[in-house]
């Protein structure tokens, strides 16, 4: 997997009525223009990652589907709550060098200008050490080497059509940092179950079961940890008052970032919330499948469409099995949507 970068763009967008072709003619050859943009900045490692959402995939391919792709759904606790917000498309654009990002920001809505309504925009930096808006080491539990890839990518054998893409759930926090800094150090440390300044996990006899690592550690019935990527960023306006987190998850499948979400708004037990959430307000959330450059290179079809329904029309093909529905080759070949491999 490819370093945590210095710089990133999101651009959430909506995918405007009768555009699909457009946005299917762009995501075809969105790779092409990864490598135009990334030649004139060879050092900037910039990459670009396409997320497509559960609502506008039928709208844009015909054939199977992403086999756990689902809308987000907003999860309201006793107090905090996880809203649901629009989203068809995600591109999470990271560089060494912010005018990379926004080069490449630049000419994808150049390019899908009328076609898609981009409702979130987020600037992202690298804070210092890798450490978060509110100051504590951020992705101290991303995975390493082919542990990062094992849980990051959906394996052949679980979803051979979509193998080698990734789920992706995206979340804006905004922090109150006047009642954060107010906390000091010590709360701060029992709200994250971890020392400040040398990133030391607290003891499970020491860490309050309420804290952000009791609650977001996920274990599978063997007691192995369950991992993801996070890939979060730090983003503010200190005119406007606003710090921020973005939190953006990469996973093998959805529904260890659901019951890191659960733990987190409805508690466990219930109630027993997160108490990070009493200075952080989680203001969208959405989920996507980020497919292969190969998907995206040969994508399937575009549906037809009713003329006079407007509605895709179900189309079935006769496909040979052996070559996949999507016919895109041998699956050692597929791999994330980035200018060089991870």
């Amino acid at each position: 997997m490819a370093r945590l970068p210095e710089a990133a763009i999101f651009l959430v967008a909506t995918v405007n009525t009768d555009a699909e072709e457009a946005v299917w003619d762009f995501l075809s050859g969105i790779t092409g223009l990864i490598r135009s943009v990334a030649s004139r900045v060879p050092d900037s490692r910039l990459r670009c990652v396409v997320g497509i959402g559960s609502d506008v995939w039928d709208r844009l391919f015909t054939g199977p589907r992403p086999a756990r792709l689902a809308p987000f759904i907003a999860l309201q606790g006793a107090v905090h709550t996880a809203p649901a917000t629009d989203g068809d498309l995600l591109f999470h654009i990271r560089a060494r060098t912010m005018d990379a990002c926004f080069e490449m920001a630049t000419q994808i809505t150049n390019a899908l200008q009328g076609a898609v309504t981009v409702v979130d925009e987020v600037h992202g930096f690298r804070l210092f050490d890798m450490r978060s808006m509110v100051g504590f080491v951020d992705g101290t539990e991303n995975p390493a080497g082919p542990a990062a890839e094992r849980a990051v990518t959906v394996r052949p054998d679980d979803d051979p059509d979509f193998a080698g893409g990734s789920y992706v759930l995206i979340q804006k926090y905004l922090h109150n940092m006047t009642a954060w800094n107010a906390a000091g150090t010590d709360e701060q440390e029992r709200v994250f179950g971890r020392t400040k300044w040398d990133n030391i996990e607290m003891d499970d006899d020491t860490k309050p079961s309420n804290s952000h690592t009791a609650l977001t550690v996920i274990e599978d019935d063997n007691g192995e940890q369950v991992q993801i990527m996070r890939d979060n960023m730090p983003f503010g306006r200190v005119g406007q008052d606003e710090f921020g987190t973005y939190f953006l998850g990469y996973s093998a499948g959805p529904e260890v970032t659901d019951e890191m979400l659960r733990n987190m708004f409805i508690g466990k037990p219930e109630g027993n919330y997160d108490r990070l959430l009493d200075f952080s307000t989680a203001v969208t959330g959405s989920r996507y499948f980020a497919p292969t450059i190969d998907f995206l290179d040969d994508p399937p079809a575009l549906p037809a469409v009713d003329n006079e329904t407007n509605e895709p029309e179900t189309i079935t093909t006769d496909v040979d099995p052996s070559m996949g529905s999507l016919r895109i080759g041998d699956l050692s070949r597929r791999r994330q949507l980035t200018t060089e491999e991870k």
